[in-house]
Parts: C-alpha cells; sequence; structure tokens
C-alpha cells in the first residue's frame, strides 16, 4: 500500500472530467488500491454511485470535493483558489453538502460556486482539507514568490481544519509543478504542516487525452485549433499505479506515506436503499409534537371534508356521500403508511399548498395521488 489516489475528477464535474466511475474502481481493484476519492468539483453528483461501486469491488471508499474559495482581500488575494476538501465521517459529509448548497445558492459567480472563509469557521467538522497545489492559495502565493502571503493562507487554514490540514504536492507534467515542489517543502517544514502526494486525475489513460481535451474545449467555447487557447491539462492526468506515484515521489516518501494516513482517517457509511426524507414540522397538541402518521391521516380526512364542500354543497346529500369517500381515502391512507411514505406526502403537499397561496400555477402535471392528495 505506496499511494491512495485523493484527487479525481469524474463525468460527474462535466466541465473537465471524462472518468467513468465504474472503470475508475474497476482500476482501483486491479491495482490492489484499498482505498479511492473522488473530489469531482464543487459536487457530490457522483457520490452515491461511487461508494456503491466501490464498496462491491473491496476498495473503500473515500467522498469529496475540490471546491472554489473566495478572494482573501485580507491578505492580498486577487484570484479564486482552490481547495481539497475529504470527508471523515457522517458529520462531514453533511457539512459538505451545505458548503456545496450554500456555494451554489448564495454566492454563485462565474458558473461556478465559490466559498466564502467564515463558512469553512462553521462547518470544518469532519473533513480533511487539501492546499490545492499550484491552484490553492498557498500555491498560487508561492508562484507569485510571496512567501509572508502564502505563510499567512497556510497559517489561517491549517487553524481552521486543526490537525486536519495538509500542504498538496503534484508532479502531473504541468511546468509549474516542481517550482511549486520546492516552494511548499520548505514552507510545511517551517510551519510543521504534512505534506501530501496527489495527482489530479481527469481520465483514465493516456489515450483517453483527445477526448478530455475536446469536452474542455466545449464547455469553455473554445476550439482543439486555436493556437492561443490555454491548456490546464497534460495528457499525464491520467489514473497512475501505485508503482507509478511511488516512483514519481520516490525523493518524498512522506507525502505517499500521507496519502494513505489521510485514507485510513476517512470512514463514512451512508445508509442506501431506505427513504432518506427530511423530518417534517408537525403541529404540537397538548404540549407534544404529533407523530408525521397521525398527523397525515389528521390533514388528510380535514382535506376531504373542505373538498366535500365544493363537490356536495348541499348538506345532506354531502353526508349521504360521505362514507364512501371516508372508506377510499383511509384505504389509500393506511396503503401509505403501510409503505413508509407519510413524511414524503407532507413535504410535497406544503410545496403545493405554499404554491397556491402564492399564486404560483400547480399540476396536472403527471398523474399521481401527491398531486390529488386532498388538501
Amino acid at each position: 500500500m505506496a499511494f491512495i489516489h485523493l484527487r479525481t475528477h469524474t463525468e460527474f464535474s462535466v466541465v473537465d472530467g471524462t472518468l467513468r466511475i465504474d472503470e475508475l474502481v474497476d482500476a482501483a481493484a486491479q491495482d490492489h488500491q484499498p482505498a479511492l476519492a473522488i473530489t469531482d468539483l464543487s459536487n457530490l453528483f457522483g457520490a452515491v454511485k461511487f461508494y456503491s461501486a466501490a464498496r462491491k469491488k473491496g476498495v473503500q471508499p473515500i467522498i469529496g470535493a475540490d471546491i472554489w474559495l473566495e478572494p482573501d482581500t485580507t491578505v492580498g488575494e486577487k484570484n479564486p483558489s482552490r481547495l481539497l476538501l475529504l470527508v471523515q465521517s457522517a458529520a462531514g459529509y453533511h457539512n459538505l453538502c451545505e458548503l456545496l448548497s450554500r456555494g451554489w445558492v448564495l454566492n454563485a459567480q462565474r458558473a461556478q460556486a465559490w466559498h466564502k472563509l467564515d463558512w469553512l469557521h462553521e462547518l470544518n467538522g469532519g473533513l480533511i482539507a487539501l492546499s490545492g497545489a499550484e491552484m490553492g492559495s498557498i500555491g498560487q502565493a508561492l508562484m507569485a514568490q510571496d512567501t509572508a502571503r502564502a505563510t499567512a493562507a497556510a497559517q489561517k487554514l491549517a487553524a481552521i481544519f486543526d490537525k486536519r490540514f495538509y500542504l498538496e504536492l503534484q508532479r502531473a507534467g504541468q511546468p509549474t509543478n516542481e517550482a511549486h515542489v520546492r516552494a511548499a517543502v520548505p514552507l510545511a517544514a517551517a510551519l510543521r504542516l504534512p505534506v501530501v502526494a496527489t495527482h489530479p486525475v481527469q481520465f483514465q489513460t493516456p489515450d483517453d487525452f483527445e477526448a478530455h481535451e475536446a469536452r474542455t474545449c466545449i464547455a469553455e467555447g473554445e476550439t482543439l485549433t486555436n493556437p492561443r487557447r490555454v491548456k490546464r491539462f497534460t495528457r499525464e492526468q491520467y489514473f497512475k499505479s501505485q508503482a507509478q506515484m511511488e516512483a514519481l515521489f520516490a525523493d518524498l516518501p512522506s507525502a505517499l506515506a500521507n496519502s494513505v494516513e489521510i485514507a485510513k482517517r476517512c470512514s463514512l457509511t451512508l445508509v442506501l436503499g431506505k427513504p432518506q426524507l427530511p423530518d417534517f414540522p408537525t403541529p404540537e397538541v397538548n404540549g407534544e409534537r404529533m407523530a408525521p402518521e397521525a398527523y397525515f391521516r389528521y390533514a388528510s380526512h380535514e382535506g376531504l371534508k373542505e373538498r366535500m364542500l365544493h363537490l356536495y354543497p348541499d348538506a345532506a346529500q354531502r353526508e349521504r356521500e360521505m362514507p364512501r369517500y371516508v372508506d377510499r381515502l383511509d384505504f389509500e391512507i393506511n396503503t401509505i403508511l403501510k409503505m413508509g411514505f407519510p413524511g414524503y406526502f407532507l413535504i410535497v403537499a406544503d410545496f403545493i399548498i405554499w404554491a397556491k397561496t402564492h399564486g404560483c400555477p400547480v399540476g396536472p402535471g403527471r398523474p399521481g395521488s401527491r398531486g390529488s392528495w386532498p388538501r
């Protein structure tokens, strides 16, 4: 066990990854890699598929994301920077979900989610952070030969991710890689920070480079033949074996060893195959919250009463017709309760009720019980 891949962009990164999850996991298993991470750009879209595929192959799945941090003007930054976040635990998974949601909802810039440093102070629990190599705030400062700014940025991130922050080193064929390694290693020693070797994997094999470049050009509105096109990737960014990575970082064995240590620090168990719904806030009766099942039954019958007023304005006729409607409704309610879906109906009904009371058109849409629930 010489090396664990901690930085991979799959096809779910959309703009710069072509890795297919099944092929990626197969390659890791064939190389006897005990663990593997996917770290798509600003999303967790492939997390569940990857988690299932990796476990089936006996590979420990590590889930993470590559995120953009907005410039920290307090230390003189002008450009956004990258930070890699890896999930250690369930708490870290929830924190990463919240961070990604905030970035897209509250701070989308240049068609990407940018994250604020303050959010990391609040939501760093259960997460390990890697510095982003040359694209990180520290790496950008080192490449600008601004050691003071690099030191300040490193100290700030190390304080946020206490004993969970690593300076990231790469040798992926970029012309700046070696200069960054030569500058980052002394900085890590001076600040007593650990270093870790990563490889920015964007595609499966060297032969996939041209197809990956074509996809990148489509995403950026560029053409392959443009001589002035900025080429952000190299042919070396394929899925390398442990032996290849060991040869690349033979002079920095601790950087390789730390990739394994990080994998050991990550342990996430996801519950799959069961409904995962938010806890619907039911009202209180006599100081106690109603159970979702009880409130679902109550609200359904109240909705039926309301609808019957429209169907049968005459009270006598309404009373005669009510029993058959109640029998049918109870049959439907009992079926839904047996399936364990009262929370789902309550949540969707909440959307529909809000829409109707705020002037938003609703339905008819796809035929289904959610849209016809008696409210």
